[in-house]
């Protein structure tokens, strides 16, 4: 009769799991013979041996845990991450970056132009209908990036969040940088150290008025726990509201807009801490409000709702999408974990299966429900009824295929060059894909676990055609990986930025207080000659099926009109990308006359980009459009 191990306690199986993923780490940093003793020279004194944890001995054996405690000792024995090899990686990456790229005709490729300091990691970014960008990420317990600068461990004070904006009318400088932190909370952590609001590791959409919302974070500790915030940012006032809790904490959550223009907000760890996630599905704002509209409302001391059917995913970070039929598809990253929610009857409903490749034979088979790291997803474009199918890709790093769901169904698509993690999939104005970033793993660019040397493959783009064909593209100036994040600008350029380890492993000067920075990428488009000229939008804020009135000196030569909905994603994870073509109405001399979507299930109440499009595909700068709810933001 075989006899069971005993349950390993969940204190000693974190530890077990964290030591086991350094151990890579503590060897190259420390070196062969630090973590070998018997290859040490004969003349060389003995090391006493690290003293291991009697719980972690009784359970993993004696030799296993010495080895944790030798791990242990060599990761807390690594040193600062001097300045010299900083300024030193970021001159390399910034000549193989010239070097891979010298072959990519920016007319066909696009090319990178500006690299610059910034002062947040942007963990989580946000296009606002102001045009600025709100970055917003956390304060840094560590600038070694060989080790974990998030406080996701700890509570109290040091446990906070910070957020900029980033004005690009005023340039690359500080100057154009403004410091907008968020609410001081005091965390039921039983510290009572008030703080500003450790939101990083939240969800966040758009709310009809352009304001964001931002749901979770980090309450600290276990693994991550969740909080219960839930705030949001206004961009026309350029300040925080501070909302009522929700439900449950929640860490890593999703949060998408609906056709109602309320929030959905599933999934998270709750407070608990990680491996609890919870299913219950929250709503924001409640019923018993309005949705904001105007740019006066403000949502400070509301309540969030209970959605009465629950999202039972359990891998965080959901893929969340509003599509045409006005349900919210919700697309986890195990396969087994895709349903959509119907708004109305507040119920759930079952997808197939999405097909990943089964794993190679021979290669461990990941536990059921696992699935895919974080990774892409974007509804594609069709037409001016608004999308009907979502891409999934990315989030595994031997899967390159893309896999599209439509009608119910899945099916294979066209594969990328490689399979890569962490990477971010933008719609851009002309209707084709924009890949940048990605890794190999979590903190891994292909050299093991907190290695900032990444493999040149993950600093390369990927372009997505009109046919859905893919092809590699120049190459960006730093590997982003986890954290990483990026949008599509007004003009029509594309903001790259986000990852914090690398932007540690890179900074030009880590004592002063630009902790990021940000790349910006020209698509071919820009690269293709004359642009279309947008001038003023009459009517900016507009009902559905209204007509939208414009000025153009090159009103003759505008082939296409799209809206493009506004960025805000983290983790690769982008629910508010939309892409809808506008019918043309009328055409004159410096006029143009455009129908807006048919319904909020075509496009959500909100903000969107107006551009206008040449036959070669060249957007001009955008306008901002904004579709009022049918209905004064009542629930149909």
């Amino acid at each position: 009769m075989s006899r069971r191990n005993p349950p390993v306690p969940r204190r000693l199986l974190t530890a077990a799991l964290a030591v086991c993923a350094a151990s890579a780490l503590a060897v190259g940093a420390a070196g062969p013979s630090a973590a070998h003793d018997h290859d040490r020279s004969a003349d060389t004194p003995a090391r006493a041996p690290a003293q291991s944890d009697p719980g972690e001995a009784a359970v993993l054996g004696d030799e296993h845990a010495q080895e944790h405690a030798e791990a242990r000792r060599m990761l807390a024995a690594i040193g600062d991450y001097p300045q010299t090899t900083r300024t030193e990686r970021l001159k390399a990456l910034g000549e193989s970056q010239a070097a891979a790229n010298q072959g990519f005709d920016p007319s066909q490729f696009g090319r990178f132009r500006e690299y610059f300091p910034s002062p947040d990691f942007a963990a989580h970014v946000a296009l606002l209908p102001t045009g600025k960008v709100l970055l917003f990420s956390f304060e840094r317990i560590e600038k070694n990036p060989e080790k974990e600068p998030a406080p996701t461990g700890t509570i109290g004070k040091e446990n906070a969040g910070r957020a900029y904006l980033w004005d690009p009318a005023k340039g690359t400088g500080t100057s154009a940088f403004t410091k907008v932190t968020p609410p001081v909370v005091n965390m039921p952590d039983g510290l009572n150290q008030p703080r500003p609001a450790p939101f990083f590791c939240a969800g966040h959409s758009f709310l009809p008025n352009g304001m964001v919302g931002v749901f979770g974070g980090n309450l600290g500790g276990n693994g991550g726990s969740g909080a219960k915030l839930s705030l949001v940012f206004d961009p026309w006032q350029e300040v925080w509201y501070q909302n009522k809790d929700m439900a449950v904490g929640r860490w890593y959550p999703s949060v998408v807009t609906g056709m109602d223009g309320r929030q959905l907000i599933m999934s998270g760890q709750s407070e608990l801490g990680w491996g609890t996630p919870t299913a219950i599905v929250e709503r924001f704002p409640a019923l018993d409000r309005s949705v904001p509209v105007a740019k006066t409302d403000r949502p400070e001391g509301w309540s969030v709702g209970r959605f009465k059917a629950d999202a039972p995913f359990k891998r965080d970070y959901p893929h969340l999408f509003s599509l045409r039929d006005g349900k919210i598809y919700g697309l986890g990253r195990g396969p087994d974990q895709q349903w959509t929610f119907d708004l109305n009857s507040e119920t759930r409903s079952s997808l197939p299966a999405r097909p990943d490749n089964p794993p190679a034979p021979g290669a461990m088979t990941p536990p059921q429900g696992f699935g895919r790291n974080y990774g892409s997803a974007v509804p594609l474009p069709a037409g001016f009824r608004g999308p009907d199918s979502v891409l999934v890709l990315g989030g595994d790093r031997d899967d390159p295929n893309t896999y599209q769901l439509v009608g119910g169904q899945w099916s294979k698509q066209q594969p990328r060059a490689f399979g890569r993690t962490q990477d971010d999939t933008l719609l851009l104005p002309d209707a084709t894909l924009l890949t940048v970033n990605g890794a190999f793993d979590i903190r891994d660019y292909g050299n093991g676990g907190y290695n900032p040397n990444a493999d040149l493959k993950y600093r390369q783009t990927e372009l997505r055609d009109e046919n859905g064909n893919w092809k590699l593209g120049p190459a960006q100036r730093l590997p982003r990986g986890y954290h990483s994040n990026a949008l599509v600008l007004p003009d029509g350029r594309v903001m790259v930025t986000g990852d914090e380890l690398q932007q540690l492993a890179n900074d030009p000067d880590i004592n002063d207080d630009m902790n990021g920075s940000i790349e910006i990428y020209e698509p071919a488009y820009l690269h293709q000659g004359s642009r279309p000229v947008l001038g003023t939008v009459f009517n900016p804020s507009v009902g559905y099926n209204e007509r939208i009135t414009v000025s153009s000196t090159t009103a003759n030569d505008v082939t296409r009109a799209v809206l493009l909905a506004p960025t805000t994603s983290t983790h690769s994870v982008n629910t508010s990308q939309r892409h809808l073509e506008l019918r043309i109405k009328s055409r004159s001399s410096g006029f143009l006359e455009f129908q807006a979507p048919p319904s909020a299930a075509a496009a959500p109440p909100g903000y969107y980009m107006l551009f206008l499009l040449n036959e070669e595909g060249a957007p001009s700068n955008a306008g901002w459009v904004q579709l009022k709810p049918a209905s004064g933001g009542q629930t149909p």
